[in-house]
């Protein structure tokens, strides 16, 4: 079979198109022949053994989120059946229950062999079967960017009509937390560099937006749109750069959701804002299996329709990679297998 896989050393010249054997399904296993891929800023990390020895061991199969159809179900075999479409979880071990160093070294795409392979084999436990109104594309986004904006504002939150939500950016897992927080009754903010993305995230239902380079300050922005009163719930995504102002505007008792650090890793804010205001900073890594099919029955339910931007071939991943890594896409870069 085909796959893409970093081998002999780390970097992202190292990457490459390779083969290895078909694998075939053991007790309990099934295999998947892939149909879909999505990227995530992690799978930018990867390569360049950015998660130091967690990043996994040489040769690895890259990319953690996808979506595929089983072939073959092995001895055992009752959660799926063969022709299910699934996507297989990004902690192939978080099943429920809080976060353990077990259930975290278990992520797709480093340190386990990720969704660039045209057949993977994995636990029974390790898939969950999508709603069928979903385009493959849209159904291989779900695992990463879904899930951790439906951890932030579902799982650990309790967002009820009216309640006041900042997003940061118009990427996978923010325009999946526009789209769940829509769901919830909430009044969405979205910040944003470009006035086209604002057009088309107001489009999807944003109820405000901020164009941060015309509005450098735009923590005072904010004032007037929440009327004083800050945010219930804030998606920090840009860490070093925005966190300063989103505890300026984040409401006494409010939720902030650390999930991304684009803007930079370290910490430099001020900490009374969050004392003297009782504010929450709650960590996000993607969630757990109950949490990801609780969030797949609202999207079937709702019928939901996750934002894909360009689609590129198979062959063409770093190409993909590189178009991440500029910024100019609205929602996710899809692969398609």
């Amino acid at each position: 079979m085909k796959v893409f896989q970093i081998q002999d050393d780390w970097g992202m010249e190292h990457l490459k198109l390779s083969s290895r054997p078909d694998p075939k399904p053991g007790p309990g296993q099934v295999l998947l022949r892939m149909k879909a891929a999505s990227l995530n800023y992690r799978d930018l990390v990867v390569p360049m053994r950015g998660y130091g020895s967690h990043t996994g061991t040489l040769p690895l199969i890259p990319v953690s989120d996808g979506v595929g159809e089983v072939v073959e179900a092995g001895a055992g075999v009752t959660r799926v059946k063969t022709g299910d479409r699934v996507c297989p979880l990004f902690a192939q071990n978080w099943i429920s229950g809080e976060p353990t160093p077990e259930r975290l070294s278990s992520s797709l795409g480093g340190p386990v062999d990720g969704t660039m392979a045209e057949y993977m084999v994995l636990p029974e436990k390790g898939v969950s079967k999508v709603p069928a109104h979903l385009s493959d594309e849209q159904a291989a986004s779900l695992p990463c960017a879904a899930l951790t904006a439906w951890s932030a504002l579902v799982t650990h939150d309790n967002l009820g009509p009216g309640s006041r939500v900042l997003v940061q950016g118009t990427g996978g897992v923010a325009l999946f937390a526009l789209q769940f927080a829509r769901l919830r009754g909430a009044h969405v903010t979205l910040i944003s560099s470009s006035d086209e993305k604002i057009a088309r995230a107001k489009a999807l239902g944003a109820d405000a937006a901020i164009n941060y380079l015309e509005v450098p300050e735009w923590y005072k922005a904010t004032r007037e749109i929440t009327g004083g009163q800050g945010y219930d719930h804030i998606l920090e995504l840009g860490g070093e750069k925005t966190l300063p102002q989103s505890l300026r505007c984040v409401r006494p008792g409010g939720t902030l959701s650390m999930i991304g650090v684009l803007s930079g890793g370290m910490l430099s804010a001020p900490l009374g804002l969050v004392v003297t205001r009782q504010v929450r900073l709650q960590g996000i890594t993607i969630g757990n299996r109950d949490g990801f099919e609780a969030m797949l029955r609202a999207i079937g339910q709702h019928r939901l329709q996750p934002v894909t931007d360009k689609v590129f071939p198979f062959e063409q991943l770093k190409e993909a990679m590189g178009y991440l890594k500029s910024g100019a896409h609205f929602g996710k870069v899809c692969i398609r297998h």
